[in-house]
């Protein structure tokens, strides 16, 4: 094995670990995808930008033309089908944009980890909990609370 068989093997761990970290919310909150589906999104991305580089690399110099933006550009769209597949309108209500959104981000982060942009996936599954935890708690203790609150009368 070498060596960068062995950075290869870290960077999917890292993605997937980070994956789940970002879903870990949503499997708490008990929605559809959770820290499964967010770790195998985070995965898969890492895994296809991890092929993407390795085949430029491979085919540098060759008649091959390489561009490894196309599979990353890819996996934006493909992850974005995945969500529209989560989104649904219940009761008037819109459900699982979050979740979607969510998902979304685990795929950057795969990315991200897949171009070796390591402390960015990092800080970004850090923001994407933060906005998961913390953002829920303002909105159920603050602005539902206020928004379902009558008008004051004047």
């Amino acid at each position: 094995m070498t060596g960068s068989e062995i950075e290869i093997f870290g960077q999917l761990a890292l993605a997937t670990i980070l994956g789940a970290l970002a879903g870990l919310e949503r499997e708490l909150a008990k929605k559809a995808a959770g820290m499964r589906t967010f770790a195998l999104v985070s995965l898969g991305a890492a895994f296809f930008t991890i092929i993407s580089m390795v085949a430029a690399e491979k085919f540098s110099g060759t008649n091959y033309l390489f561009d490894v933006s196309r599979i990353p550009s890819q996996i934006v769209l493909g992850v974005g089908f995945i969500g529209a597949g989560l989104i649904i309108f219940h009761r008037s209500r819109l459900r699982g944009l979050t979740t979607a959104a969510g998902l979304w981000v685990a795929a950057a982060i795969g990315v991200a980890v897949g171009f070796k942009f390591y402390l960015l996936a990092i800080f970004t599954t850090f923001l994407t909990v933060l906005i998961f935890v913390l953002f829920w708690v303002v909105e159920e203790k603050i602005v539902r609370k206020w928004a379902s609150e009558p008008p004051p009368e004047e």
